[in-house]
């Protein structure tokens, strides 16, 4: 009796998708990078600080960077058999049965994100020791973030995506409102979350439509679907198939901060600790544009046609609407929110160029690359210099607070200027060769009217991006600021304010505590924005660096389709 039993409950082996793990060692390496770190910081407490936690995820995001290498020139080997991706010994791969794709587009994105997670884990070292806060946490959050984000520009499957949007998502959410002795960060954090939550339910509500029309889930057996059971053919019966994809766009569009979805954004850039608001303006919309651009282009390939005009749409409005909102404001933050959703517009243009059946499509997609690198670039550097110039407790974001900069810190003004003109479009700045390919690719569509749209927006954001500019190298003989030049050398030399009624220059003076942290920034943090304009100029003057590997991570999005 007790064999029987025994036979009985034998373990039978199930057989399991194989699993190529060589390709998955840049999102492995995030993923598991995270949780190496809370778990070193847990057991040796005294790593918790003395920079280790930075060091540490500056060090997994270049691990991961480098890991992108091997595996570029694994999958940019197009040997395919029969025309179906990953059916070759190289090239493009779908992984996990078929729910995790690794191709040159996925690796160009990872990329992209490891470059955001290392700059801004530069600007959070120096952030955190100043505001009290050092610890391992922020960092873990990133990190599972990060991760997040490479899943979901690597997903080949709709439940794949959401469960990638919500990892990173999530972390994003606790991130926002961790700087837990300023309220304005966790109301940032509450908007931030039943916002995105309400977009997440559109999301999910979209896949449940798109699998009853399809049957499918997965990004191949969407666009390959035929007639239903119940005899209803996508192609032709497409109301369930629309309603889908427009729930979905618009989960998308709120990730993104597109108009007009964008509502979360001000107050989020604003409110949020700003190296965490680098991130989400960078590492976190580059994910999302990746999968949106994954889905739409090619799953919904076939339907390009019904969903190229609401993607127009979008775009239009989240370009004039953002730069003309960026114009009434005067913290600095909540312009460059303003900024960013007028970025999305572009990104979302080229996105919309991609799509098209004739030569703008490769035009199209090498553009919104380009875009994705430019932009993450720029806006992490812009937001690294709002960090410094915060100040102690990172609320002096008024344009005022700008005001004369150049003489407080020049080497900070210039790299704001450079990053600034780059964001306005001004030639031998990567933003003027990210908006040149957008226009671009637009006119080899035809779509002359988004072109001219386009130009009359980046003309718009200019007036913007100059306000700035002028703040900064405006050159002010007031007596209060003359006052703070006074106390911040008196300091210096060891001597209290004349007028200090305190011990600290804080009490004496709010604004000499700003031009103190503006003329002697935590050095990754200055590092973090130099580093951001010197390639901002690099691929403002070499803009074709590296051009075969954009044209073939380009190929690669399109020929999933």
């Amino acid at each position: 009796m007790i064999a029987l039993v025994a036979q009985d409950t034998q373990t039978v082996a199930l057989p399991g998708p194989p699993v190529v793990w060589s390709l998955l060692w840049p999102f492995l390496i995030l993923a598991v990078g995270g949780v190496l770190l809370v778990t070193v910081t847990s057991v040796v407490p005294v790593l918790r600080g003395r920079s280790f936690p930075a060091a540490f995820t500056c060090l997994t995001a270049l691990a991961s960077g480098l890991s992108l290498i091997p595996v570029w020139q694994r999958v940019d080997r197009l040997d395919l058999v029969g025309g179906t991706i990953g059916s070759g010994t190289e090239g493009p791969r779908s992984l996990v049965s078929g729910a995790y794709a690794v191709d040159g587009f996925t690796v160009f994105v990872t990329g992209v994100i490891c470059v955001s997670v290392f700059l801004t884990a530069l600007l959070l070292d120096g952030y955190l020791r100043r505001e009290g806060l050092d610890g391992p946490e922020w960092y873990v959050l990133m990190l599972m973030s990060a991760s997040g984000g490479v899943l979901l520009a690597s997903a080949n499957d709709l439940i794949v995506s959401f469960l990638g949007l919500e990892i990173l998502s999530i972390a994003a959410y606790v991130m926002a409102a961790l700087h837990l002795r300023r309220a304005e960060s966790q109301e940032a954090g509450f908007k931030y979350f039943v916002l995105g939550a309400l977009a997440s339910a559109f999301f999910l509500y979209g896949i449940a439509l798109v699998y009853g029309a399809t049957g499918s889930t997965t990004l191949q057996g969407i666009f390959a679907a035929g007639p239903n059971a119940a005899g209803l053919d996508p192609r032709t019966d497409s109301s369930l198939i629309l309603a889908g994809m427009a729930l979905l766009l618009v989960g998308f569009a709120f990730k993104v901060s597109a108009v007009p979805f964008h509502f979360w954004a001000p107050d989020v850039y604003q409110g949020a600790p700003s190296p965490v608001v680098a991130f989400m303006a960078s590492g976190v919309k580059v994910a999302g544009f990746a999968g949106l651009a994954r889905i739409f282009l090619y799953a919904f390939q076939p339907y390009w046609a019904d969903w190229r005009p609401a993607i127009a749409a979008l775009a239009v409005l989240s370009t004039i609407v953002g730069g003309l909102l960026a114009l009434a404001q005067r913290n600095v933050k909540r312009m460059l929110a303003y900024s960013s959703i007028n970025h999305a517009g572009f990104m979302l243009l080229a996105i919309h160029a991609a799509a098209s059946p004739d030569d703008g499509g490769q035009r199209g997609a090498e553009a919104l690359l380009f875009y994705l690198l430019a932009y993450t670039v720029m806006v992490t550097g812009t937001f690294g210099v709002a960090t410094i110039v915060g100040g102690r407790g990172d609320g002096r974001h008024d344009l005022d607070d700008y005001r004369g900069l150049s003489r407080s810190n020049p080497l900070l003004a210039g790299v704001m200027a450079i990053l600034l003109f780059s964001q306005a479009g001004v030639p031998f700045t990567s933003g003027f060769f990210a908006k040149f390919r957008v226009i671009g690719a637009l006119a080899s569509d035809g779509s002359y009217a988004l072109g001219g749209a386009a130009m009359l927006a980046a003309v718009i954001s200019a007036v913007l991006y100059l306000r700035i500019v002028v703040s900064m190298f405006l050159i002010d003989n007031g007596e209060a600021h003359e006052a703070d030049h006074e106390a911040v050398d008196a300091v210096a030399g060891g001597r209290a304010a004349p007028e200090a009624e305190g011990d600290t220059l804080v009490e004496a003076s709010p604004e000499a505590s700003v031009l103190t942290s503006v003329r002697a920034p935590a050095p990754t943090a200055l590092l973090a924005v130099c580093l951001a304009a010197a390639v901002t100029l690099v691929l403002g003057l070499l803009p074709d660096l590296g051009g075969g590997i954009l044209s073939d991570a380009a190929s690669a999005l399109l020929l999933a389709g």
